[in-house]
């Protein structure tokens, strides 16, 4: 990337009060390729010779995702690291939506988790952090040793279904779509104050391109970018994984429920029966204290 990319940034008072949320921010403004952006990341418990948890979140979240998780990671004496992609939570957000691609997001992932030299790592993902992270370990086959999937997939150019196609044409046909609405439609436990934390990021339609693009970036034709990555990092976790996994699948989720989360767990090699949260949505994380105490549980940690 030769210039830094036409970018907003929220404003740091919309993230004031966040409920349970007691985590400083951490910023990293020069990753290879990104040079001029700003990626927000949270980093909390010891910072050698702990298990690393790196919690990835989707569309249209952002780290805030996991605050049910992160307080029993740290708890169990582990380190947690979850980073806000490019155009989601307190990152900065280039403003053209043709800048969001599958290899933008991947490749600051991969230019991340060289910067922190991240080892001994847990995958923790859901949505779009799977169909991302679930990419990595083919690369650093020794820096990942657990995975905990929730809600997500592996791209690999298959036609989603008519409900995902639905959701698709409707953010590319609404570019000020109401974030928080969505999140307390699809999750109805979530109390007002935390709707207005998964609003925070997004002060108008400047703000969200990246919101816009997501769905349209998800690999439902063989000739979508990232579909070799995607049947690439198939073979890794079907043939070559060696580490412990922990399935859990919110059973209320109409596109990446129990069918598909199923048919990827026919793919990870060795992945144990789920933990099926019976309450839980697309967001399953909203029900997240208990799935962590369950996957620390079955890791031994």
């Amino acid at each position: 990337m030769t210039r830094t990319l036409d970018h907003v940034r929220t404003p740091d008072d919309r993230f004031a009060d966040l409920p349970d949320w007691p985590y400083q921010p951490h910023y990293i403004d020069d990753l290879p390729g990104y040079e001029g952006l700003r990626l927000h990341y949270v980093d909390d418990g010891p910072k050698t010779g702990a298990p690393v948890f790196l919690c990835l979140h989707g569309e249209p979240s952002w780290a805030f995702l996991y605050r049910k998780m992160i307080p029993v990671f740290l708890e169990a004496g582990a380190r947690v690291v979850a980073p806000d992609f490019f155009g989601f939570g307190r990152s900065d957000k280039p403003v053209a939506d043709a800048d969001y691609t599958f290899h933008f997001h991947r490749n600051m992932l991969k230019a991340f988790l060289e910067r922190m030299d991240l080892r001994d790592v847990c995958l923790v993902c859901q949505d779009w952090g799977g169909l991302l992270g679930l990419t990595l370990p083919m690369d650093y086959p020794n820096r990942f040793t657990r995975l905990l999937v929730m809600n997500t997939s592996i791209g690999v150019g298959r036609p989603a279904g008519d409900g995902f196609n639905a959701w698709r044409d409707y953010v590319a046909n609404t570019p000020d779509f109401n974030v928080g609405g969505l999140m307390k439609r699809s999750t109805p436990i979530i109390t007002e104050a935390e709707v207005a934390a998964y609003d925070a990021p997004f002060p108008g339609p400047e703000f969200k391109a990246g919101v816009r693009r997501f769905p349209a970036l998800v690999q439902t034709d063989p000739a979508m970018e990232g579909v070799d990555t995607g049947l690439a990092a198939v073979k890794l976790w079907k043939e070559d994984w060696q580490g412990d996994s922990f399935m859990a699948i919110g059973m209320q989720d109409p596109v990446l429920g129990p069918p598909a989360m199923h048919g990827l767990r026919q793919l990870i090699r060795n992945c144990p029966a789920p933990m099926e949260v019976a309450e839980g949505g697309h967001f399953v994380q909203e029900w997240g204290e208990d799935i962590a105490r369950a996957a620390l549980k079955s890791f031994g940690l």
